[in-house]
This record gives C-alpha cells, sequence and structure tokens, in this order.
C-alpha cells in the first residue's frame, strides 16, 4: 500500500482548479495542504482541516504550484555555439552554419554523449521545477541519427517529438523536394515508433506552407500528432496551417495577423510562446496580451537549444513574460503550468486537483509572484515528481 503525504502550512498554493476560480485562473488556496497519496494528489483545501495522513511536510508559509511543464524543447543535441551567440550580442558579423553546426557535431557524438548532455540538462530543468518535459529530434537530419535522437529521448519522457523536418538537410540543399520525400518515407518509417508528436519549422529558409502539409499529414497518417514551429521569423502560413490540422500547439506566434488571431482564438490549437528566443536573438516579442485578450490559449516553454535559447529556466520565462509580453504573473504562471498541460494534450499535469499527478513545486517565497518580482533568483526549494520528492 502506498504512503501518503501532507504537505501543510502553505502561504499560498496554486492549484489550477476552474471551479476555485475566483478573480485569478490559478484557483488559489491560501493557508493551504495538499495530501499526496503515491503518485497522485489525494486532497487539497485548508491548512486547519487537513486529514491525517502517514508523513508531514511543513511549508513553513511557503508558496506550492504544479510542477511546470516545458512543452517545447531541443535537448538532444551536442557542441556549443558560444561564439556565435558572443558574436550576435557584440555586433559582429558571423558567417558559421547555425542549426547546420549543431548538426555536424551531433551526428559526430556518441549515444553516450549525446544522453549525457540530455539527462545534464534534464536534472538543470528539474531543479528550477519542471516535472514534465517535450523534447524534439532535429539535429541529426539523417534516418539513422533522427531515430536514435528519438530513441535517446523516449528513455526520458514520453512527450518525444519527431522534427525531421528543422531545417532541410545540408545534403540536399539543392534537392529540397527529395529531403522531403525522404522526411515523409523512410525516415518517418523509422521514427514514428519511438516519437509521439511530429513538428515542422514553417518558415522562409526552412519549409513552405505546402511542404509543411505534407509533412504533417504523413505523420498524422502513421499516428503522430503534429506541432507547428509557426509565424517566428515573419508572417507566414504556419498559424493557420496548425489550426487546420488540429495541431496541439502553434510555437513561438511572434508575427501575427488578426486572422492568426482569430483562428487561434477559435481553436483547440495553443499559441506557445518561447520568450528565450527572443531574449537571446534580441527579436521582436510575441504579443501576449493581444491573445489572451482573444481568448488564445497561451503556454510558456523554454525553447531550450543551443543556439537560439539556451536556458532550461521556466522561472526565467515567466519572468520575461511578465515583463516583456503583457502577462501578469498568474496568466504567466498558469501558461507554464496547465497552459503546457494544454499544449501537449494532457490532463493529469499542470495542475493540483484530486487525481491529478502529484507533480508539485516548493518556492522559498510566500507567493508565485516571486517567480517574476524576483527574477534570476534560485526560488525553487523542493520538487516532488510522481509523489517523490526529487529536490
Amino acid at each position: 500500500m502506498s504512503s501518503s503525504t501532507v504537505i501543510t502550512n502553505i502561504a499560498t498554493l496554486v492549484t489550477n482548479d476552474p471551479s476555485r476560480h475566483g478573480d485569478s485562473p490559478l484557483g488559489l488556496v491560501r493557508d493551504a495542504a495538499v495530501v499526496i497519496e503515491g503518485d497522485r494528489i489525494a486532497w487539497t483545501g485548508a491548512s486547519s482541516k487537513a486529514p491525517a495522513t502517514d508523513n508531514r511536510v511543513d511549508a513553513a508559509g511557503r508558496a506550492v504550484l504544479p510542477g511546470f511543464v516545458d512543452s517545447h524543447s531541443h535537448l538532444v543535441f551536442a557542441g556549443d555555439r558560444t561564439e556565435e551567440f558572443n558574436a550576435r550580442m557584440s555586433g559582429r558579423p558571423y558567417s558559421a552554419g547555425g542549426i547546420r553546426t549543431t548538426v555536424a557535431a551531433t551526428r559526430a557524438a556518441t549515444d553516450a554523449e549525446l544522453e549525457a548532455n540530455l539527462t545534464r540538462l534534464l536534472a538543470e530543468a528539474l531543479r528550477q521545477g519542471t516535472t514534465t518535459f517535450e523534447t524534439k529530434s532535429g539535429y541529426g537530419l539523417t534516418v539513422d541519427d533522427e531515430a536514435r535522437a528519438l530513441r535517446l529521448a523516449a528513455r526520458h519522457t514520453d512527450e518525444v517529438t519527431f522534427l525531421g523536418a528543422h531545417i532541410v538537410a545540408p545534403e540536399y540543399a539543392e534537392d529540397p523536394a527529395g529531403y522531403v520525400a525522404l522526411v515523409t518515407g523512410e525516415m518517418l518509417d523509422a521514427c514514428a515508433p519511438h516519437a509521439r508528436w511530429i513538428d515542422v519549422f514553417c518558415e522562409k529558409g526552412a519549409f513552405d506552407g505546402d511542404q509543411a502539409r505534407a509533412i504533417l499529414t504523413a505523420g498524422k497518417a502513421r499516428g503522430l500528432h503534429p506541432r507547428v514551429h509557426a509565424n517566428q521569423l515573419s508572417h507566414g502560413p504556419g498559424v493557420q496551417l496548425a489550426v487546420e490540422l488540429d495541431a496541439a500547439s502553434a510555437d513561438h506566434c511572434t508575427h501575427l495577423t488578426d486572422a492568426d488571431v482569430d483562428a487561434l482564438a477559435g481553436s483547440r490549437t495553443v499559441a506557445t510562446l518561447l520568450p528565450g528566443a527572443e531574449f537571446s536573438t534580441r527579436a521582436d516579442w510575441p504579443d501576449a496580451r493581444r491573445l489572451l485578450d482573444a481568448g488564445a490559449t497561451v503556454a510558456l516553454s523554454t525553447d531550450c537549444n543551443p543556439g537560439s535559447s539556451f536556458t532550461s529556466s521556466m522561472p526565467f520565462c515567466i519572468a520575461l513574460a511578465v515583463r516583456e509580453m503583457g502577462m501578469t504573473p498568474d496568466e504567466a504562471v498558469w501558461s507554464a503550468t496547465a497552459g503546457g498541460a494544454q499544449a501537449l494534450r494532457r490532463t493529469d499535469i499542470g495542475r493540483l486537483t484530486t487525481g491529478a499527478r502529484a507533480d508539485l513545486t516548493l518556492l522559498e517565497a510566500p507567493s508565485h509572484v516571486h517567480l517574476a518580482y524576483r527574477p534570476g533568483v534560485p526560488l525553487v526549494s523542493g520538487v516532488w515528481r510522481g509523489g517523490v520528492r526529487v529536490v
């Protein structure tokens, strides 16, 4: 029989429970307690009414919230692009190959090297409160290297995304149609057994709308559900394609027309915003306020990758979203938890309600607002994943 634990004396408990909505989307409970039984939440409520359990943890007036759900990352890679970042931030031209630099390093790495880097980044994210993460392939761009990346990722998460269509592989630079045929044929055959999702970078210089539709449609036929890198660098067809294909998420959403915003607001497709990318490239910020006011569902994620957003910190992304993207602290925390869960079409995470997975983060602060109020400060002092304390 599994043991039970009560965490008492919680100053602010974020439940994301719609029935506790009040004036916040976070379903806040003050002076609260939460009971964990096995790997699930068994009870939430006032600390004074907490039931007896096998174990007791005193939160000592700190805040507890759901573990962060990072629904967009690129963690299976090798190499480093420090020089590229330094040149960009210093205003110097830089002619190295960007994503292609990482592709070359990843192809040359051993399985052990790739997995060691993956687990290092996962441990880093866990210490900052991330309990669920999605990650993608996309730095192999050959049949064997893409399948290898997905096999390694699948050892650590169920949320694995096939992104053979990150860019056109260097070997196919003069034959993009041939590369699309590879991605939708032999590569998809090798990769589909190891993935839940399929993604494509729909952007000038990567894949156009017709190519992206062909790739995502082929993935759907193999049982993979679509996600789309959409409208990051310019206006384009990515968002409309995501909505048309019922993609779980359209990611980036930096350059949107009114029609794009309306399409997202009228669909199940989540707009996943990735402020680390704008921070690290000095690009225009996505307008979260515009999306929220239109009724779209918004998620926040790190986009952790070695080129354009080398952060694993969801708290940092929350702070950026509040400071630069027009979100309130409550909206940003919701988007980093429940929003990420919706972007993964999951109902068992991103909330602390009866029956949900017992994924919790304890802050060294009395309120979740401190995640934006005290940017850059290591506020996460405890993490439970599946009912087990891991930090």
